[in-house]
């Protein structure tokens, strides 16, 4: 009877199923290590292109703030164009003096830095209200109307400071009182002569 020793067989057999094993768990491990660098760099890649969009938006923000601004200074501009204009309508419907009153009086004004918010004429006299930047602006908007032809005389009523919060900014407000050349002044009366009493 032949007899035929197994034991070198099995023992060759578990250690192709270890190096099996092994090479899978090393594979495994691999593949593993290569899924992670892949998602790394594709979050990496995601990362840096989210920091490109935020700077991308961050420079249209501060492009966005200076056309924001731009708009809001034209607005202001309108604000007073619309605002003059009004003043302007209400002369006109009012009929409340020449439109050579009105031109002189818009000649005379101090350009972006004087406002007028109100004008009032009647019997020749004029009223007119507004804001300055400062008292210097209402000293000259005084003196280019006495240069004017339809108004004689020019007397400062009130002025007020006032602060701006939104703006921050000081200005004055002031109201004018101005005689035309359409007042009509009565003729004062002439002195009664004393009568000298004869002794």
């Amino acid at each position: 009877m032949i007899r035929i020793n197994l034991l070198p067989f099995r023992a060759a057999k578990r250690k192709e199923n270890i190096r099996r094993q092994v090479s899978i768990y090393v594979l495994a491990v691999i593949f593993l290590v290569i899924a992670i660098v892949y998602f790394a760099l594709d979050l990496n890649s995601q990362l840096a292109a989210a920091r490109s969009r935020e700077d991308t938006l961050k420079q249209e923000v501060i492009k966005y703030a200076k056309i924001s601004r731009k708009i809001q200074q034209l607005k202001q501009k309108t604000e007073r164009t619309t605002a003059k204009l009004k003043v302007i309508k209400g002369l006109e419907k009012k009929k409340m003096g020449p439109f050579q009153l009105l031109s002189e009086i818009a000649w005379a004004v101090p350009t972006d830095k004087l406002w007028l918010s109100s004008l009032k004429e009647q019997g020749g006299i004029l009223t007119l209200t507004g804001t300055a930047m400062d008292n210097n602006t209402v000293a000259l908007f005084m003196t280019n109307l006495e240069k004017t032809s339809v108004i004689r005389s020019v007397d400062l009523k009130t002025t007020k400071l006032k602060t701006l919060k939104k703006q921050k900014l000081d200005v004055t407000d002031f109201a004018l009182v101005c005689k035309t050349s359409f007042l009509k002044e009565k003729p004062k009366p002439k002195p009664k002569k004393s009568r000298k009493r004869k002794r």
